[in-house]
């Protein structure tokens, strides 16, 4: 337990599974098809109500609109930044190269081709404020019409260099040039959500898996932590003037069931990390490959004044971890911090980033945050 909480709270990362007939217009705007604007807003008004409904009844304490309107977690921004047209063939990361059979039987969805990135090919800035604003007033919208009380609310957003690691540019001069430019874009919209009052969630899986990338797969760790910084730089400087104690940050190593056997250590760019100007870190827990990294918060302690958010719920598997599991991994994060640190329970990150690419099945994964909250529950029981 922490001295600044009664109890651990819960939340989630953001993308909650959608609705079929939401994902059959995605299908269809991601095609290039017409789609009856009025249709368009009545589905998706009707699925945030549902997915906030869905929130309330699992028990979670800070939630989000789902990011049902959404196309991606990443790839939404092509309707948000001008300079961006068309598609390119890109390589698998590192880890999927070595069992390029399984990358390809398995990495399908039927609303977008996770091969192809977007193309930079002009300049970038910030032409989204209609399609955010909708975004925003469906979530508000939604928040009265839903009989429920909730602790706290968050609206998640790209980070610069998440929007620069997975669209080509054929545009600017240097990677550096075309990172900062996006970052003076992006920045946009991160005031927009901040003017809601509301929690920014800022989405930077790069953080931890730019050493998967194919610029970065081969290079010693110095010039992977080099890269960190590089990308940290970029997202304070869009932040400037969003108050810290209004910005959360998720990073990952990929929510994708591959090998991830050549994800780098999160001890290693820990100390980078700690250099965003934000003050809540969502980083994975649950996942296989890194449950024993709790330790490297004992050996690289988190800045004051910071929240975890743990990943305490695996998104990659239909095995509904069991509360008593969900209370371990929450037990051994709380001794890895000081006892002054907030804990925040999640899962690992979200249930639908990609449209169409559920991993997990929506009603198993509603039954994953309900085990969340049991086990959070649990988790403050042993602690107090």
């Amino acid at each position: 337990m922490t001295t600044t909480e009664d109890r651990i709270r819960t939340t989630h990362i953001g993308s909650l599974p959608r609705p079929p007939e939401l994902l059959d217009l995605l299908t269809a705007r991601q095609n290039g098809d017409a789609v009856d604007e009025d249709e368009w807003d009545e589905t998706v008004a009707d699925a945030t109500k549902d997915v906030l409904e869905r929130q309330a009844e699992a028990g979670l304490d800070i939630v989000n609109n789902g990011e049902q309107p959404r196309v991606s977690f990443n790839w939404y921004v092509a309707d948000r930044l001008s300079g961006i047209e068309g598609e390119r063939e890109q390589e698998l990361w590192a880890d999927l190269q070595e069992f390029p059979d399984y990358a390809e039987e398995t990495f399908q969805t039927d609303v977008i081709d996770l091969s192809m990135q977007p193309v930079v090919s002009g300049p970038v800035e910030y032409t989204g404020y209609e399609e955010a604003e909708a975004e925003l007033e469906g979530f508000r919208n939604a928040l009265e019409a839903v009989d429920a009380d909730f602790e706290g609310t968050f609206v998640t957003s790209a980070s610069p260099s998440i929007v620069a690691t997975t669209h080509v540019d054929d545009h600017y001069d240097s990677y550096e040039e075309f990172l900062f430019a996006v970052a003076d874009a992006m920045a946009e919209e991160y005031e927009l959500v901040a003017e809601t009052g509301m929690t920014l969630q800022i989405d930077a899986p790069e953080l931890l898996t730019i050493g998967q990338t194919a610029a970065y797969a081969d290079e010693p760790l110095e010039e992977i932590r080099e890269a960190t910084r590089l990308h940290v730089e970029a997202l304070n400087e869009a932040l400037a003037g969003i108050p810290e104690e209004q910005v959360r940050l998720h990073t990952c190593w990929g929510s994708y069931e591959g090998p991830h056997h050549l994800d780098a250590d999160l001890v290693d760019l820990l100390p980078e990390i700690y250099e965003a100007d934000i003050t809540g870190l969502s980083v994975e827990q649950a996942n296989p490959r890194h449950q024993h990294e709790y330790r490297a918060f004992a050996e690289q302690p988190l800045p004051d004044g910071w929240t975890l958010l743990p990943g305490v719920v695996d998104v990659k598997t239909n095995i509904i971890d069991h509360p008593e599991t969900i209370a371990d991994r929450l037990e051994r994060v709380a001794d890895a911090v000081d006892e002054s640190t907030p804990i925040v329970a999640a899962p690992d990150c979200g249930f639908g980033t990609q449209a169409g690419l559920g991993m997990v099945d929506p009603e198993i994964a509603w039954a994953k945050l309900e085990a969340l909250v049991e086990g959070a529950e649990i988790a403050t029981d042993r602690l107090d």
